[in-house]
C-alpha cells in the first residue's frame, strides 16, 4: 500500500511561480524505481497529464508546461516536487500526484492550485 500526499498548492498572481510536494509513504522502498508524475483537473475539464518523471530520473512534460514546469524527485525523502514558474490563468486545476510501477497505481488525494488574471 502506498499513500500520497500533496502539499503547495495555493492562490498566485500570473506569472508567479509555486511548489508543489508530494510525500510517499507506505511502500517507499520501491519509490526509487516508480513512475512519479502530476497530473491535473481544471473544472468541468478531465483529469490530464502535466509532467513525470521515472527510473533514472527520466522526465515528460505536456507541451502545455514544458519549459515552465520542473519535476524532480528526492529519494531520501521519498518526495516529488513539482517547480511551476510563469503560471498562467489556465494552470488552474486541482493537481494529482500519481505512484506507477508495474500493476501498483496509486493518486493522492490533490492540491488546488488557482492562478489570478
Amino acid at each position: 500500500q502506498v499513500q500520497l500526499v500533496e502539499s503547495g498548492g495555493g492562490l498566485v498572481q500570473a506569472g508567479g511561480s509555486l511548489k508543489l510536494s508530494c510525500a510517499v509513504s507506505g511502500n517507499t522502498h520501491a519509490f526509487g524505481i516508480a513512475t512519479m508524475g502530476w497530473y491535473r483537473q481544471a473544472p468541468g475539464k478531465q483529469r490530464e497529464f502535466a509532467a513525470d518523471i521515472g527510473k533514472g530520473g527520466i522526465q515528460t512534460y505536456a507541451d502545455s508546461v514544458k519549459g515552465r514546469f520542473t519535476i524532480s524527485k528526492d529519494l531520501a525523502k521519498n518526495t516529488v516536487y513539482l517547480q511551476m514558474n510563469s503560471l498562467k490563468p489556465e494552470d488552474t486545476a486541482v493537481y494529482y500526484c500519481r505512484f506507477r510501477l508495474v500493476n501498483l497505481d496509486y493518486w493522492g488525494q490533490g492540491t488546488q492550485v488557482t492562478v489570478s488574471s
